[in-house]
Formats: C-alpha cells, sequence, structure tokens
C-alpha cells in the first residue's frame, strides 16, 4: 500500500503570501504617515538654498536636448516667493551655475530677489564655475556676492545674431520664398541680408535691452551708471578681478555664502540649509518631508532585499 501524498493545509497558503507581503504593506503605512508629517512639519529657522543652473529662460525649469540644463524664470520666482513669506527663512542664498540667457527670464528673477530684500530678508549671490551674462544679472540686486577666484563671470551687455545663407542658396540652386503681412515681418530671415533700416531697428532693440541690464546693475552694486559702462562691454572676469572692480564682494565658496548669511539673517549656531527647487512627481503628492521620508524607507527596504538575495518569502511545509 503506498503512502498517502502530504497536501499542504490550505491556510498556509495564504499566510505566506501576507507575510510576503508584510514589507510593502508597511512601506506604504510609511508613505502615509510620512504625508501627513511633511504637510505640517516645519523646518525652524533656517537659510534657502535656490539653484540656478545652466542656461536661463522665461519660462519652467527642466533640461533642454542641446543646452543641458535649464533654469526656467516661472519656477526660480516660485521658490523666491515661498522663501519671502515663510517665517521660518531667514536668509536666502542664491548659488548660480549659468551662462546667462534670456533677458526676460533674468529680468523677472532679478525683480523677485529684490521683493525678498525690500521684504527684510538677506539674500547671497553664491557663484559657481560661471555666472555671466544673465547669470550676473540675477546676482546683481542681492545684498553680498560670493564667487570663486576662477569663477568666471561679468559679460555684461547684449547680442543678437542672424545669419544671410542667401548666397548659399544661391550655390546649391535653392530660390526661398516669402509672403509677409508686413515690411519687417520677415526680419532676420536667412534668405537675404539685413537692410540698413533692419539693422537700425534691430540695433535699437540691443540698445534698449542694453540699457536696462546696466541699470540693474547700476541699482543693485550701488555703482554710478558711468562706472558700469565702463566694464558693461561683454567682456568677462575672473572672480578674483570682478573683487577688485566691485562686481564680487568676498572670494568664498557656497560653504561662506551660507554662513555669512545665516549670520546676516540673525541665525545663531550652525545654520540649517533647506534647498528650494521644483517638485518631482512623488514630492507634488506627499510634500517635500513626505517625500524624503518614503523615499529613505524604500531605500531600505530594497537594500534589504538585495541582501537577502531578491528571494521571496518561501512557502511553509
Amino acid at each position: 500500500m503506498s503512502p498517502r501524498p502530504v497536501r499542504p493545509r490550505s491556510y498556509l497558503i495564504p499566510l505566506a503570501l501576507s507575510i510576503g507581503c508584510l514589507p510593502w504593506l508597511i512601506l506604504g503605512l510609511v508613505v502615509l504617515v510620512a504625508a501627513f508629517r511633511g504637510a505640517g512639519e516645519q523646518h525652524g529657522e533656517h537659510v534657502a538654498l535656490i539653484r540656478i543652473n545652466g542656461l536661463i529662460t522665461a519660462g519652467s525649469s527642466g533640461s533642454s536636448l542641446f543646452d543641458g540644463n535649464v533654469s526656467g524664470s516661472e519656477d526660480v520666482v516660485e521658490q523666491l516667493e515661498k522663501a519671502r513669506e515663510s517665517s521660518s527663512v531667514k536668509a536666502v542664498v542664491i548659488r548660480i551655475n549659468s551662462p546667462g540667457g534670456s533677458p526676460a527670464g533674468s529680468e523677472e528673477i532679478y525683480r523677485a530677489i529684490r521683493r525678498v530684500r525690500n521684504s527684510g530678508k538677506v539674500v547671497y549671490a553664491s557663484m559657481g564655475d560661471v555666472a555671466a551674462s544673465g547669470g550676473y544679472y540675477i546676482a546683481a540686486p542681492c545684498n553680498k556676492i560670493y564667487s570663486d577666484a576662477s569663477t568666471i563671470t561679468g559679460s555684461i551687455g547684449v547680442i543678437f545674431e542672424t545669419a544671410d545663407l542667401s548666397s548659399l542658396f544661391k550655390k546649391i540652386g535653392m530660390n526661398p520664398e516669402t509672403i509677409k503681412s508686413g515690411k519687417y515681418k520677415d526680419i532676420g530671415s536667412p534668405n537675404r541680408p539685413l537692410t540698413s533700416e533692419e539693422r537700425k531697428l534691430l540695433q535699437g532693440i540691443v540698445d534698449d535691452t542694453y540699457a536696462t541690464f546696466v541699470r540693474a546693475v547700476s541699482d543693485g552694486r550701488k555703482m554710478s551708471i558711468v562706472d558700469v559702462k565702463k566694464i558693461a562691454d561683454g567682456r568677462v572676469f575672473t572672480g578674483a578681478q570682478a573683487r577688485k572692480i566691485k562686481l564680487v564682494d568676498e572670494i568664498g565658496g557656497q560653504y561662506e555664502t551660507v554662513r555669512a548669511a545665516a549670520v546676516a539673517g540673525g541665525i545663531k549656531g550652525k545654520p540649517k540649509v533647506v534647498e528650494y527647487r521644483k517638485a518631482g512627481w512623488l514630492e507634488s503628492v506627499l510634500g517635500g518631508s513626505g517625500a524624503r521620508a518614503a523615499d529613505e524607507a524604500l531605500r531600505r527596504e530594497l537594500a534589504d532585499r538585495l541582501l537577502r538575495g531578491g528571494q521571496s518569502q518561501t512557502l511553509p511545509r
């Protein structure tokens, strides 16, 4: 008589599945708790750190296929407004690593920094590898500007470029045609050279934008228009050179800038630094603190599973 086969008890399978799912259930609870905690969490007195990396645009931050990081004025202004409205923010540090970009975007950020200053809070600029053109524009209104000795800055000026490709088109047998509603609608078209009238119009736009830039530097740095124009011819400077001509106040990096801003803002001891940035999808759902807590919990759970060799719970016999 053959032995009777042993069948697993029916209640053991769901029990094993429950045990296997337990870590993920715990993680879900952590996420929910973190969301509620993050929504009401206060950072206490701190220095707000806002980064401006890459090309400055009058839009949203992100990344570009050709230009890399993009700092959009919409997001930067929103971060500055949050810092201005928060009673916990005692000082703001703008960390700049940008060659410039949109004059309109730079101007919007400039005005937002002025609003923060007008609210009674100190705003310090910290320059990284480069803070030129529009990158310097947004540093100008800050209470103080710090840079490394080798930082590339300056480039105070405006440029507009176009290309006349009509000779090339002729060589390759291409004959573009343009239908327009007005005399200047195709100004800057590569199909033909600029006329003297068009050149004058474009030069007027450049000159007007340049005057706004020079005035912003003059107001921010407490320099006369005449003195600014002496160095506002598009040339670049190292941080050390910029300090000698009063475009930079101190030589130092982000560390020194944060501590100086904290002292100016009345923070005693080691300052707490909170980075204000565009929220990711998880932060949008949970809030900044909740997202960080959930992220940490997820990392711990994944690390624990890797240490176990990625094996799931085995069925008891």
